[in-house]
């Protein structure tokens, strides 16, 4: 460590970090970043804007978000990788960090023609995701950009053990396991201190993360028919969020359930624990899902609310290794909101999970995950 801070006196070491998304909620990159400051690293965060986007909070490290001509389908892809590729050969970086598979390919180019240092992100098993599922010829040629760069790849970490195992006998790589994790919540401010965009006068079941397909959403809102004296509140937006917006107004629910858009990070960990219940019911549909180790689900753990889940592996093991929740098998409305009558009917249970929480919150925190990151990125350049 002493001899990193000694060369970095001499020159502090540039790393770019890429996103496809415009940074606003995206949790992981900025958490990374910061460790990496705390390293003494000049750290860039590099996204885009786009009409919606809002204006970014005071961060401690540089950001650049491109403007670009299209904002969905391939000419998106081409655009914003011609466009980045572009920025990261005329600007001065010793290490370039491609998140997600969106992203490699102008990364992987860049890095070879200034010689510098590549490290790759996965944060999904991206080529599995739901929305390339019934989409061959898309999901092929993501296929043939994974499978000419990600063997080649030195430096490379992912969200959970399943997806790093998948690519290391795919391909032979040693992917390092970095969870989505969230800091220890330790703030000062009480979060009954900070006023929720919903009311609180009844029990609140959330859901928090991307409104997309696949992410039991559409039966979380029908299951409402079936709760009384609770509320749904879905935090976020995504692919889903109008279907999710019109279904609540046909099945008349608009008393019953809320959905906020999107809430940035630092607000929302004031938020969550307004919750009684918090959601993450993924359908076992695709790699990606079954393998997924969502961060909705340690931010629940770290504000102490308690979890309905899916049985996916990776879920389920959490939940049912520190008894935070409880699982479905299936995410179905009626399975849905049997359980969530079951838990809110059980006070006890209720107290017991949260306490549960309160314990391995103490364990499941950056200030724990983050000693990975740091490992990674020193060896870097010793």
């Amino acid at each position: 460590m002493n001899r990193l801070r000694q060369k970095q006196s001499q020159h502090k070491k540039r790393i770019a970090f890429t996103v496809t998304n415009d940074l606003v909620t995206d949790n992981r990159v900025h958490k990374i970043a910061t460790t990496l400051l705390g390293l003494g690293f000049d750290v860039t965060l590099i996204g885009r804007i786009q009409s919606n986007s809002q204006t970014l909070t005071n961060r401690p490290y540089s950001t650049f978000r491109m403007g670009l001509w299209f904002n969905k389908g391939p000419l998106f892809y081409a655009n914003y990788n011609l466009s980045l590729l572009s920025y990261l050969l005329f600007k001065k970086f010793d290490c370039i960090v491609s998140n997600d598979l969106d992203t490699l390919l102008a990364c992987f180019i860049a890095s070879k023609i200034t010689k510098k240092e590549l490290v790759y992100d996965s944060h999904e098993y991206f080529t599995e995701v739901p929305e390339l599922v019934d989409r061959p010829l898309i999901k092929k040629s993501w296929e043939v950009i994974e499978k000419k760069i990600v063997p080649k790849l030195k430096h490379c970490y992912t969200v959970c053990q399943s997806i790093a195992n998948v690519y290391n006998t795919k391909y032979g790589t040693n992917f390092k396991v970095v969870r989505n994790i969230p800091l220890r919540l330790s703030d000062k401010k009480n979060h009954k201190e900070f006023t929720p965009p919903f009311p609180t006068d009844l029990p609140i079941i959330l859901y928090q993360g991307a409104v997309n397909y696949g992410r039991g959403i559409e039966e979380a809102i029908v299951a409402m028919h079936q709760i009384n004296n609770a509320r749904l509140v879905i935090i976020g937006t995504g692919d889903e969020f109008e279907q999710c917006k019109y279904l609540v107004q046909k099945e008349q629910l608009q008393d019953k359930v809320l959905l906020t858009g999107r809430i940035p990070f630092e607000q929302l960990k004031y938020i969550t624990p307004y919750a009684t219940v918090g959601l993450s019911i993924e359908k076992d549909i695709g790699l990606n899902y079954r393998y997924a180790l969502p961060n909705k689900l340690f931010d629940y753990i770290q504000s102490k609310v308690p979890i309905l889940a899916s049985e996916l592996p990776e879920i389920k093991k959490v939940v049912n290794e520190y008894n935070v929740g409880t699982t479905i098998k299936h995410t179905s409305s009626d399975l849905i909101s049997e359980a969530i009558n079951k838990i809110l009917s059980s006070p006890n249970q209720l107290k017991k999970w949260k306490q549960n929480c309160a314990i391995a919150a103490e364990e499941l925190c950056w200030e724990n995950e983050e000693k990975i990151i740091k490992e990674i990125y020193i060896n870097l350049f010793i």
